[in-house]
């Protein structure tokens, strides 16, 4: 839901909904398997951010809608899971998981409360 409020000057201004999950900086590299016109493509790229919902990260040639294969290491271990291309622009991106298993979720979930609580106690 959106909800609109109004500048000094009487421009409208809309607040964009949070996202269902919070993200919290990560930078690892990653890989990403998709299916091309001519085969299944390879492509690395670095990650940026990271929720229980899904991932950043700086990537080219990826196209919205796409689902795809992504791995990348989380805790020391690494995860191979499906996710949706939900946004492209340039070379940032930006994926929905699909595959997390609910041990990942669990895992992610623990570690954005973590960094969000330390990042509260700086603020």
């Amino acid at each position: 839901m959106r909800d609109n409020f109004h500048s000094a000057i009487g421009i409208p201004v809309v607040s964009l909904p949070l996202r269902r999950y919070p993200r919290t900086l990560y930078s690892v590299p990653i890989t990403v398997r998709h299916l091309c016109w001519d085969g299944v493509r390879t492509t690395r790229g670095i990650s940026l951010d990271l929720g229980e919902g899904g991932l950043g990260a700086l990537l080219e040639q990826i196209v919205v809608g796409d689902t795809v294969a992504l791995d990348f290491s989380l805790n020391e271990r690494s995860v191979s899971t499906v996710a949706i291309v939900r946004h492209a622009s340039g070379a940032r991106c930006g994926f929905e998981f699909v595959g997390l298993t609910a041990e990942e979720k669990q895992e992610i979930g623990g570690r954005t409360i973590i960094v969000g609580k330390q990042q509260n106690v700086r603020a």
